[in-house]
């Protein structure tokens, strides 16, 4: 069992999965990273992480898979033996953005397996692990932080799944708060607004029009991955143990309605 923390990140080798995974290992954690591409695929992005000379590890498998969910929090605690700090950030897009009227089942299934059904059930199992190790090592207070979108909220009508996906995070959230607080275990949520990613380099130049000159957020430009990185490191300081099911906000503003 290792006496170092050790957090876990969905979806941690590429855009914001990957900034999480640099900031929590440059503060000592020992880093796991799933992904759906081969680990020869992201070697260059695991060893960025490995940089900071913490151990890591990478477990390839798509979080909507029952299998690859168990085979994931069985490389944890046979590497690792505990698991302090969860981070559901895996997600997808559609494959083609349609309008509702027109969006497909498999589009539907595909969005929803990933970015929904895989952050519920792999929190499950990993929050009846944190609840065993909470048994076994003293002092130890696991959170689980989910990586939402301030489509929660925002309706957008060519990517209907992605929109639902994410309000659902929402309530995925309030549930494991609500039945995790009697063990000590916080579950948060943040709510990424416009970062750089690869997911959104398809909406650049429209994007950088309406944050440069039309003015759509309070703060002047794009979110990057460490500016979500940092707001997981907050949670994980333990500054906010007395808040439990709360949504942090990294949209530069985006969330404030304004005239």
């Amino acid at each position: 069992m290792m006496k170092q923390k050790v957090a876990l990140i969905t979806g941690g080798a590429n855009g914001i999965g990957l900034g999480i995974a640099k900031q929590l290992a440059s503060e000592g954690y020992a880093i796991a990273l799933t992904g759906r591409s081969t680990e020869e695929q992201v070697k260059d992005k695991i060893e960025q992480v490995k940089s900071f000379n913490m151990p890591v590890i990478y477990i390839c498998g798509n979080v909507a898979s029952s299998e690859a969910r168990k085979a994931v929090m069985q490389k944890i605690d046979s590497e690792f033996g505990r698991l302090d700090v969860l981070v559901n950030n895996a997600g997808v897009a559609p494959k083609v953005r349609m309008d509702i009227l027109k969006t497909t089942e498999e589009s539907f299934d595909f969005v929803l397996d990933i970015n929904l059904k895989g952050t519920f059930f792999l929190s499950q199992l990993a929050a009846n692990y944190m609840v065993e190790g909470i048994k076994k090592i003293e002092g130890m207070a696991p959170m689980i932080i989910n990586i939402s979108s301030i489509s929660a909220y925002t309706s957008s009508t060519a990517r209907g799944e992605y929109c639902i996906s994410k309000a659902g995070i929402g309530m995925v959230t309030a549930l494991f708060a609500d039945r995790l607080a009697e063990y000590g275990i916080n579950v948060y949520e943040i709510r990424p607004g416009i970062i750089v990613t690869d997911m959104t380099a398809v909406v650049k130049e429209k994007y950088d029009r309406l944050i440069l000159e039309e003015g759509m957020l309070p703060i002047k430009r794009w979110g990057l991955p460490e500016d979500v990185a940092n707001a997981v490191s907050v949670l994980c300081s333990g500054k906010l143990a007395y808040s439990t099911g709360e949504v942090l906000n990294v949209d530069g503003g985006f969330h404030i309605r304004r005239l």
